[in-house]
């Protein structure tokens, strides 16, 4: 179901990361490691890696990990994997898995440029601010090689952002929903879009996907 926000505007990026932290702990932690992941988002990752093994791509940064599902699936598969994630609680359960995963923010990666072949990120810039999203696009293009691929998945559809007053996590987290025009907007201002498409469940969620290439 989709999440009903509290249209308060936008909200400062440190804010929003302290609250992120403050929610996502060790309970929020246990509860993610035990959902089952959609098939369709199966599904996803699956078509990724062909592009990842077609493109020949050796290493992989996952930004926003949570319990290190995703970089787990991607490091049996071969790939170098480096995750990372706000949380200290996830990165805690990414790091049980095998993964080497650390705790950093989108904005505060930490690496140097060019060192990834490839991004992976799943709703986590959900959770950035439009006035920060155009930085964020750019320090994750900066740790890309040039020709790497990016793939962007997120929860959006209609333009809003605020906290979502009945979020089951306390406190109640920050959402940034954007329409896929406004979204392309922002993914062409850092990135060549190699593919976009959308999947529109019963209950009114909108999953935008899109594989996005750093220009050579």
């Amino acid at each position: 179901m989709r999440l009903r926000l509290e249209k308060s505007g936008s909200q400062a990026y440190e804010e929003v990361v302290v609250q992120l932290r403050a929610a996502y702990d060790d309970k929020a932690a246990a509860r993610r490691d035990n959902h089952a992941k959609a098939q369709w988002k199966l599904g996803e990752r699956a078509a990724f890696l062909d592009r990842l093994r077609a493109a020949d791509a050796r290493t992989l940064l996952e930004v926003g990990c949570g319990t290190g599902q995703d970089s787990e699936f991607f490091q049996q598969e071969g790939l170098a994997v480096t995750a990372v994630d706000l949380s200290p609680a996830m990165v805690e359960r990414a790091r049980a898995r095998g993964v080497r995963a650390s705790v950093r923010d989108v904005l505060d990666l930490g690496f140097p440029e060019s060192t990834f072949d490839a991004v992976y990120s799943i709703n986590t810039l959900l959770h950035v601010p439009n006035a920060d999203l155009d930085a964020a696009l750019n320090a994750i293009r900066a740790v890309l090689a040039p020709g790497g691929l990016f793939f962007l998945g997120l929860y959006g559809g209609e333009e809003e952002e605020g906290v979502a007053p009945e979020d089951e996590h306390e406190p109640a987290r920050f959402f940034s929903f954007r329409s896929d025009r406004q979204l392309l907007r922002f993914a062409e201002r850092a990135f060549d879009v190699l593919d976009f498409h959308a999947y529109d469940d019963r209950t009114g969620v909108r999953f935008q996907a899109l594989t996005l290439v750093e220009p050579l």
